[in-house]
């Protein structure tokens, strides 16, 4: 079987290795170069805990089984490339910040979730000031992770490779018409197509997903200053560790601005002023970067997974916040729906919505 991948983040990138090991023949036509999108910008949380506290039991099952594969999907993947993710299970801190708050997280309180008060708070993270989201303390996962997603996306991409897959680069589709991918270059034809293109996925076939924009920012502790072990989220931002680089990631926003990727003043000033709240002497840490990507959503927030209206032609995406965590469950599963051996999940099904999914 031939397949056609578009889009070269984890998430095409991890079906495509799994269609390889079938014994499918996959080329992926990336528009730039391999996870330079929100595989890239991301901040590499495999947060089950945090975000999807709201989230359609669908989703939560889908992250749960993510969460699970995870450790064995890290090693398969270091094994088969000769690179390391950095998969880190040092936890998360969720600050309740208010009465209702903590109400909630009572109620998810459960298993390896346990409250914290703000002292126990304090000593599993001892950089926490007097922020008021740690005074009601607050939920704490004591094996929550997560890895340097560009790492990731290196290996993903070396193993493609190594597994016989064709990656080509700078080769955007424009249209796909009968089993063809047009790009300005080139017609390419495949058994099937998937679209796993993030955010720019809705710029093909009617495909109904938007780029939400989110910036990052990363800090460089000053010598003799320790990152905080775990995720640590309050003020409304989050804190990823990355020891590995000697950095702390801090995001991120949330804004709809179209294809916009630009750092802005304003976004890097805001991220700055939340984790200074939360952890005071970040005042003294030096600002090492700042970037902004675009996370692929789609109308109710779920992700899209599954075939089209079109026969042969699949999508993968709207994963929205949670690609990441999502990439080892997803690369199973879609290659499992374009090898025919499994039934889509019908809360992911493209064809829910209106238009051409129809």
């Amino acid at each position: 079987m031939k397949v056609l991948i578009i889009g070269a983040g984890v998430a095409g990138l991890g079906i495509g290795w799994r269609l390889l090991q079938a014994g499918c023949s996959v080329t992926i036509l990336e528009r730039a170069q391999p996870g330079g999108g929100a595989s890239w910008a991301a901040a590499g949380m495999l947060a089950v805990t945090a975000e999807l506290e709201d989230a359609a039991e669908p989703e939560r099952a889908l992250a749960l089984r993510a969460s699970a594969l995870w450790p064995g999907f890290a090693a398969e993947l270091e094994a088969a490339s000769g690179r390391s993710v950095f998969l880190n299970q040092g936890g998360a801190l969720l600050l309740a910040g208010d009465a209702a708050k903590l109400e909630v997280m009572r109620a998810r309180a459960e298993g390896e979730l346990r409250i914290v008060d703000a002292g126990e708070a304090r000593a599993l993270v001892p950089l926490l000031g007097e922020s008021p989201d740690l005074n009601r303390g607050g939920l704490w996962s004591p094996h929550e992770a997560h890895v340097d997603n560009r790492a990731l996306t290196e290996a993903l991409a070396v193993a493609f490779l190594k597994a016989g897959g064709t990656l080509l680069p700078n080769e955007g589709a424009v249209a796909i018409e009968q089993g063809t991918v047009l790009t300005p270059y080139g017609r390419y034809q495949g058994d099937a197509i998937l679209v796993a293109a993030g955010a720019w996925s809705g710029l093909l076939d009617q495909i109904p997903i938007v780029p939400v924009k989110g910036e990052v920012i990363a800090l460089t502790p000053p010598p003799g200053a320790a990152l905080p072990v775990p995720v640590v989220w309050g003020e409304h931002v989050y804190c990823v560790p990355r020891p590995h680089v000697g950095l702390l990631l801090v995001g991120a926003t949330v804004e709809e601005a179209g294809f916009d990727t630009s750092p802005t003043q304003a976004g890097c000033d805001h991220l700055r002023a939340c984790a200074e709240k939360l952890i005071p002497s970040l005042k003294d840490w030096a600002l090492s970067d700042h970037w902004a990507g675009l996370r692929p959503k789609s109308p109710d927030g779920l992700p899209l997974l599954g075939q089209t209206a079109t026969a042969g032609l699949f999508v993968a995406g709207g994963q929205y916040r949670n690609g990441i965590l999502f990439t080892p469950a997803i690369a199973a599963e879609m290659a499992d729906l374009i090898l025919g051996k499994t039934q889509v999940i019908p809360a992911f099904d493209p064809r829910r919505f209106l238009g051409r999914f129809a």
